[in-house]
């Protein structure tokens, strides 16, 4: 399969809301207790799954990172890894590599959601998004990285040679939608989303967006360890429940927040458990469509209603 470019506007992408919540904390932590350390300025960093918060979200404020996860046994894709660690020298600081070995960390590569080997995705400003899947040639590869940095405002080293493989465009919509979020205007991008989606229905990337910003909505006024503690003693208010249910989708625990309102979909009836399918169905469009959590968790709601 041909290796195509990304686009922003997803959970993955312009809203990755747990790794944007790791890094605010991270971001918070670090003014808490002053300019101590500087980051390393190596070009490539080697990250495991315990090592993965601080060398590529917490580094990601400062600086674009790079991620290549990768198999380092795999032939066809070791002189990928060559050229990876050619541009990030010429890079010479203005951004950073980090690579993983799925081999060796299969939990980290299951928290990516890979699909093939090699996959790049950026980690800027405490988010992740896929970039490509597949390796590369060293042509398109840089213009795929420049393309991605110039978006940034970042220089990414040597020019692409000049007869590179054109890339399709970002869609401009999705562009605005990213922006806003990285500035923290919600409401610009959610208007940036239903713009595209009011001119291509199906995008599925402007809906996982909407959803995500939906989600950010949600959740930026509320005390995360408050509502999941008192959620315990009170597994039937249904309003509580479903904050719960969001906190955790913020933070990453895809699984529980869908968990947690199947649950509430089997102890409900009439109009409250439709209201609580409805948003569970909201909390499916906030990741693709063939994600596992989001299939196995369709079917779970298909039995709890029938």
């Amino acid at each position: 399969m041909a290796a195509e470019f990304s686009r922003p506007g997803s959970l993955y992408g312009a809203v990755d809301l747990g790794a944007r919540k790791q890094a605010l904390d991270a971001q918070a932590r670090r003014e808490a207790a002053g300019p101590s350390g500087a980051a390393s300025s190596a070009a490539v960093i080697e990250v495991t799954s315990a090592t993965f918060n601080a060398d590529v979200v917490e580094r990601s404020l400062s600086v674009p990172v790079i991620v290549e996860a990768t198999m380092r046994r795999a032939e066809q894709v070791q002189q990928f890894s060559g050229v990876m660690d050619k541009l990030a020298a010429e890079a010479a600081g203005a951004w950073l590599l980090a690579r993983v070995d799925v081999e060796a960390e299969p939990q980290l590569a299951q928290a990516l959601r890979m699909r093939a080997v090699p996959t790049v995705y950026l980690a800027f400003q405490g988010q992740l998004m896929p970039l490509f899947e597949g390796p590369l040639p060293e042509a398109q590869l840089r213009q795929a990285l420049s393309q991605v940095f110039e978006q940034l405002g970042v220089e990414a080293g040597a020019p692409a040679d000049a007869d590179a493989a054109d890339e399709p465009p970002v869609d401009p919509e999705l562009l605005a939608a990213e922006q806003a979020v990285e500035k923290g205007d919600l409401d610009a991008a959610a208007a940036a989303y239903q713009r595209l989606l009011a001119r291509s229905p199906s995008d599925e990337g402007a809906k996982i967006g909407l959803a995500g910003v939906g989600l950010l909505r949600r959740t930026q006024d509320l005390d995360e360890a408050d509502v999941l503690r008192r959620a315990v003693d009170a597994s039937d208010d249904i309003d509580l429940q479903l904050q719960a249910a969001d906190l955790e989708m913020v933070s990453g625990r895809v699984d529980e927040a869908y968990d947690r309102l199947i649950g509430l979909v089997r102890r409900t009836r009439g109009g409250d458990r439709d209201r609580v399918r409805v948003h569970l169905l909201g909390l499916f469009d906030a990741l693709p469509a063939d994600d596992p959590s989001v299939v196995r968790s369709r079917r779970a709601l298909a039995n709890a209603l029938f």
